[in-house]
């Protein structure tokens, strides 16, 4: 992809903007701003995602924003190369959000296709965090051979404990997500494998934001 791609649309929160508590419902959340949302791709790198295979864009129910993957593939045993084993992706985002408010990422969504042989390992990691921020969240999910089908993981913050963009000044956001697979005890003469795509690279990643206003200043 092209650095500077320029994505717009209007995101609406899948966990939305606090308010004082008698307006807010069960779920404690109400309605997101309805202003527009502008994402930016200032990079993207990694190799998981060689320039031109992956692809950033926002829903059109306006509740998260997605990335689509054509060539995520991590892999061990068999003829593959030593650096198979592992694939990263590093996205960096500049997100452009109504006036007044911040955000962010609620939870994500991670498809992908796993065939691991009996006694092979596979791993799916992603980590988020803002530009100049000391937070940075992790979440890690294992995956065990003998596996052969789609796999799906999904990583999700409570309220309290979700990372916010500061508010006022522009910081970009960062994802970066990895797979790892191992032979582990099977046939190193077998091909495991991990991809975070499909065979009609409609497989992708989705990303569902939370809002909050920013306090007067």
């Amino acid at each position: 992809m092209a650095t500077g791609l320029l994505l717009s649309g209007t995101i609406a929160a899948l966990l939305t903007s606090v308010l004082p508590a008698q307006h807010q419902s069960s779920g404690g959340f109400e309605d997101p701003p309805p202003d527009k949302i502008v994402i930016k791709v200032a990079t993207v790198n990694g190799s998981g995602c060689p320039q031109g295979t992956a692809a950033v864009a926002v829903s059109e129910d306006n509740t998260a924003f997605t990335v689509t993957y054509s060539h995520y593939l991590a892999q061990a045993g068999g003829g593959s190369a030593p650096t198979d084993f592992r694939k990263n992706c590093q996205l960096n985002l500049l997100v452009h959000v109504p006036q007044g408010f911040t955000y962010a990422v609620a939870s994500a969504d991670y498809r992908g296709f796993a065939a691991l042989r009996p006694g092979a390992k596979g791993t799916q990691r992603a980590s988020y965090y803002f530009q100049g921020s000391p937070n940075t969240e992790y979440r890690t999910h294992p995956f065990s051979g003998p596996y052969d089908d789609n796999w799906q993981a999904t990583d999700s913050t409570d309220w309290a404990q979700l990372v916010w963009a500061p508010c006022g000044v522009q910081r970009n956001f960062n994802i970066n997500t990895e797979l790892r697979v191992s032979t582990g005890t099977s046939d190193p003469g077998e091909v495991s494998f991990m991809t975070m795509d499909s065979t009609d690279g409609d497989i992708s990643t989705v990303y569902h934001l939370a809002w909050k206003e920013c306090p007067e200043s």
